[in-house]
């Protein structure tokens, strides 16, 4: 038998839901209410005053000049403030701390450089360099050196080639045989002259280089060292370089040719005492220890240079571990100059 349930608890419950509506509703109302009003304020329009559009009162005013009297008071004022017992803004106290600061700064800055200096001095040595792996080999300079390396003169004309003869007579006053023979040995050996068994800094010895065995062009046969003849010498001398053995136990030669110009122009070339550096003048010791040192000198005798022809002249040094081809130095192991020589 089938029970259906009566109608009078049915209506009782849609009576309830009618008379309770549901809370959340409620609250949705309510708060769209208030986003409505908030939305009114916000859209209530307030005219700018006129007071706010008047930009003169915005504009920076101008700081009013001050006369010279004004600022020397405030010129003293700030030397010295009598009020505050100030000088320059500071007290007695301030100034104290600030130089006192300092002079501990100073004092501590002089300590470490001085420390770094000694330490530097006490681990380098003044006679040789502390490294010295890499040694490049050495270059060749030549005299007369006055104008470049150009040498113009006229041989019948003395003012033209006066120049040469004086710088040559400069080069070669070290040289001379009575200041060899002071200060100078003479030596007889073909090898090194080695002295490294003496103290660091004993004085070490050097052998004689007399200006005489340059013969012809010593100067003293030839005063004018050829130029009043149109036959010029020059002089070459191989750059210093301490401790370096030249030519690996060989002798270094010299050589000199045409660079630019007619192959026979040069005519006859002399080399005076010979056109190598005897390896006896080796290892140079530094100035300090080498004191009387004389660096071997070759001298080039030009004995048929032919007149008026711009002559360009190469001398080069030969030999082991030499380098006289550099295309960025000139003056590694060769030097480059010329002639123009008229009657």
């Amino acid at each position: 038998m089938n029970m259906e349930p009566s109608s009078t608890e049915g209506g009782a419950e849609e009576t309830l839901l009618k008379n309770h509506p549901s809370p959340p509703h409620k609250v949705i109302l309510k708060h769209g209410q208030e986003l409505e009003e908030e939305q009114e304020e916000m859209a209530e329009h307030h005219p700018l005053e006129q007071e706010d559009l008047n930009f003169e009162r915005w504009k920076r005013r101008p700081i009013p000049q001050r006369t010279l009297h004004q600022k020397i008071d405030d010129l003293k004022k700030y030397l010295w403030n009598a009020e505050t017992n100030e000088f320059m803004g500071r007290s007695g106290k301030s100034w104290s701390l600030i130089l006192l600061f300092y002079a501990a700064l100073y004092m501590f800055l002089a300590a470490m450089f001085g420390g770094c200096l000694f330490c530097l001095m006490w681990s380098i040595s003044p006679y040789h360099p502390t490294y010295n792996d890499r040694v490049m080999p050495p270059g060749m300079t030549m005299a007369p050196h006055l104008e470049g390396h150009e040498i113009t003169f006229n041989a019948s004309d003395r003012k033209s080639w006066k120049k040469y003869a004086r710088s040559m007579d400069e080069y070669l006053r070290p040289y001379n045989d009575g200041a060899q023979d002071r200060k100078n040995i003479r030596c007889s050996q073909d090898t090194y002259f080695m002295q490294d068994d003496l103290e660091e800094s004993a004085e070490r010895k050097a052998c004689q280089f007399k200006r005489s065995w340059l013969g012809e062009c010593s100067g003293l046969r030839d005063p004018h060292y050829g130029y009043s003849q149109g036959r010029p010498c020059i002089l070459l001398r191989m750059n210093r370089i301490l401790g370096y053995l030249p030519g690996q136990g060989k002798p270094i030669n010299v050589t000199c040719g045409v660079k630019k110009g007619p192959p026979d122009a040069l005519g006859e070339i002399q080399f005076f005492p010979k056109s190598i550096f005897d390896m006896k003048y080796y290892p140079y010791y530094g100035k300090l220890r080498h004191v009387n040192y004389s660096s071997p000198v070759v001298a080039v005798r030009f004995a048929g240079l032919q007149y008026d022809t711009h002559i360009q002249v190469q001398c080069k040094l030969n030999g082991k571990g030499i380098i006289n081809d550099s295309p960025t130095d000139r003056y590694l192991g060769s030097v480059t100059f010329s002639f123009d020589v008229g009657a």
